[in-house]
């Protein structure tokens, strides 16, 4: 197909056609992370209506989504966790900045009710953002968590292993993370629209 350079200019005003660079992806929303270099490598921020992955041998990556939790706490939907590996401390979240009564803990549930209540708190429309740490996911569930972030227009965030790295998936953003001597190093291995590899240290 060939077209006119108003045509062209026409399709790129309207986000019909994406160039090749740093920054946010047209038609797509984003919640800034609150650190400007994550930002830059990663389009923007958080993809709101999408999953993103964090993928490290711990729960390295927690750090990394504190900004943008105390952000969304102010706001009137709920952060949902949904079984976390351990207890938020509640002094150390409200320390950072989160209003803890916007926080919803869903937990001591099996692996297949916690699909379940993921799946519902992300499509609900109640949620801003839903924290997931699953044992492991076949590419079905990772479609069916991903659409129905779509349908609430919901972050959610899956916490993965080193392993899960080399499984294909429908995540938006795809991240892995691993500390260093003064904080996080994090490597883009998928975001939406662009390509991965970019790197940068988070300073915590």
């Amino acid at each position: 197909m060939s077209v006119s350079g108003s045509q062209l200019k026409n399709m790129l005003q309207d986000g019909q056609l994406w160039r090749g660079r740093k920054g946010e992806l047209p038609g797509h929303a984003v919640e800034s992370t609150g650190w400007g270099v994550l930002d830059d490598i990663c389009g923007g921020g958080w993809p709101r209506g999408a999953l993103s992955e964090i993928i490290s041998s711990d729960a390295h990556g927690l750090s990394l989504l504190m900004p943008a939790l105390a952000k969304l706490s102010q706001g009137e939907r709920w952060i949902t966790w949904v079984s976390p590996p351990h207890i938020p401390y509640a002094p150390t979240l409200n320390a950072e900045g989160l209003d803890m009564r916007r926080i919803l803990m869903v937990q001591e549930i099996t692996e297949q009710e916690r699909l379940w209540s993921a799946e519902q708190a992300l499509q609900s429309g109640t949620c801003s953002v839903v924290l997931m740490w699953p044992s492991q996911l076949s590419i079905s569930q990772l479609r069916r968590l991903q659409l129905a972030a779509e349908q609430g227009g919901c972050m959610g965030i899956l916490f993965r292993s080193l392993r899960d790295a080399r499984q294909s998936s429908p995540a938006a953003l795809r991240l892995k993370v691993s500390p260093s001597p003064v904080g996080l190093d994090v490597e883009v291995l998928k975001k939406r629209g662009g390509w991965g590899g970019e790197q940068c240290s988070i300073k915590l």
